[in-house]
C-alpha cells in the first residue's frame, strides 16, 4: 500500500522582541493522523505549558519524521531592515522551504502569516528543492489541521525552552519577552543595551536606541 507522507510547518515567536524566532515541521503517513487527534493534539495556544510539554514528547514518538529551526534574533533583524529582498514573511517562507526539502512530504499544510496568501504559496514553491510537495497554505492553519497543530506544539515548546535559557543566563525573569508584557518592558527599559537577545528591528527596542542618540545630539 502506497503511503501519503503529509506535514504540517508552523512558528513560535514572530512577536517578541526578546529571544527566536522557532519554525517547526511535522511529518506523519496521512492514515495516522487519528493517532495525533486521540492524544488531543491542537493549536497550542489553546494549551497550558504542562499540556504542551507532555503532548511534544507523545507527538515526537508519533511522528515520521520532525525538522525544527531556530532563528536567531539577529537574523530575525537583519531580514526585516533590508526592506528590498526580504522581510519577516520571506524568512519565514525560505525557513518552510527548507523544513521541506529536509522532511520530502507529498503535502505541506502550512500556517500562512502573509495576507496574500497565493504570494506566499509561490515564493516557498520557488525557493523549494523539492518541487513535487503540494502546498496548501491557509491562514490559521494551525486550527484547522492536526498536523500543523503538532508543529505549533514543537515550535513552542522548543521557543519556551529557548527563553529559559536566556532567563537562567540574566537571572532574571522577564515574562514572555512580548512588547505587552509589563515585565519584559521593565528588564528592556533596564538592559536594552547589554543583550544581544534584543531584536534591534523592533519598535520597542529602537525607542531607546533612538532616545540615546538624540541625547548624544543634544550635547553638541
Amino acid at each position: 500500500m502506497s503511503m501519503t507522507i503529509v506535514c504540517g510547518i508552523d512558528e513560535a515567536g514572530r512577536g517578541p522582541v526578546i529571544g527566536p524566532l522557532v519554525i517547526a515541521g511535522a511529518c506523519i503517513d496521512e492514515k495516522e493522523l487519528s493517532a495525533l487527534e486521540c492524544i488531543g493534539v491542537k493549536d497550542s495556544k489553546l494549551l497550558s505549558p504542562t499540556q504542551r510539554t507532555q503532548l511534544y514528547f507523545q507527538i515526537t514518538s508519533i511522528l515520521k519524521q520532525y525538522e525544527i529551526i531556530i532563528i536567531a534574533p539577529e537574523k530575525i533583524d537583519a531580514a526585516v531592515l533590508d526592506k528590498k529582498t526580504m522581510n519577516l514573511n520571506w524568512l519565514e517562507a525560505i525557513t518552510s522551504a527548507k523544513i521541506i526539502d529536509v522532511l520530502k512530504p507529498d503535502k505541506a499544510y502550512i500556517d500562512c502569516p502573509s495576507t496574500n496568501i497565493q504570494a506566499y504559496s509561490h515564493y516557498i514553491r520557488e525557493k523549494l528543492v523539492h518541487k513535487k510537495t503540494e502546498l496548501i497554505c491557509e491562514h490559521k492553519a494551525d486550527a484547522t489541521y492536526v498536523i500543523c497543530s503538532a508543529a505549533s506544539i514543537l515550535a513552542k515548546v522548543t521557543r519556551d525552552k529557548e527563553i529559559e535559557k536566556i532567563k537562567k543566563e540574566v537571572g532574571i525573569d522577564f515574562g514572555s519577552g512580548y512588547p505587552s508584557d509589563p515585565y519584559t518592558v521593565a528588564f528592556l527599559q533596564k538592559n536594552w543595551n547589554k543583550h544581544d537577545f534584543f531584536r534591534k528591528s523592533w519598535a520597542s527596542w529602537q525607542k531607546y536606541n533612538t532616545a540615546k542618540k538624540q541625547r548624544k545630539l543634544g550635547e553638541f
